[in-house]
């Protein structure tokens, strides 16, 4: 299982939850190329050790686990989102 980051991040990029993950899973950081030219943060869902640490970091409510999704999201829209942050590290 994998965390997921949502659509309230877009337009918002706070990066505490960038801070605590253990494993570095969650980009672009700010002092990455291209952070500028991002809209939101991504999660690697191959990378997230399924720790949480981000969840409540996140000020915008923007990150929860794959399988339950954010309030007011359905799983089939929180599905959607598993598959733009997946995406995002394909490049």
């Amino acid at each position: 299982m994998t965390y997921i980051i949502g659509e309230p991040c877009i337009g918002t990029k706070d990066t505490s939850c960038v801070d605590v993950c253990p494993v570095d899973c969650i980009h672009p950081r700010s002092d990455e190329e291209g952070f500028e030219a991002e809209k939101m943060l991504y999660i690697d869902p191959d990378e997230c050790i399924d720790c949480g640490a981000c969840e409540p970091a996140c000020p915008v409510a923007a990150i929860g686990p794959e399988d339950a999704p954010i309030e007011g999201v359905s799983q089939d829209e929180w599905d959607k989102w598993l598959t733009i942050n997946t995406d995002w590290f394909k490049k």
